[in-house]
């Protein structure tokens, strides 16, 4: 099984919602995407960290307060 780059799969998931589009402009791409990304991100590498905030942290290359001010955003804790 070959396995696609997460760039890969955002490349075409991007492609996927310019065409969804029909030629409408987008409005807010970047905050959209952060958005739809962020979550998740946090929810995974929460899980495989076991729920360790400053393993996490440290995974994602943030400061403990900033992790967990996501989470809170989040709503994940």
């Amino acid at each position: 099984m070959t396995r696609k780059h997460i760039d890969e799969c955002v490349r075409e998931s991007l492609e996927a919602y310019f065409a969804d589009l029909r030629g409408t402009e987008p409005a807010n791409l970047h905050e959209m995407l952060i958005k739809a990304v962020e979550k998740p991100l946090l929810e995974v590498v929460m899980a495989h960290a076991n729920h360790n905030q400053s393993r996490a942290a440290d995974w994602l290359g943030l400061n403990r307060n900033t992790l967990r001010k996501k989470l809170v955003e989040h709503k994940l804790i």
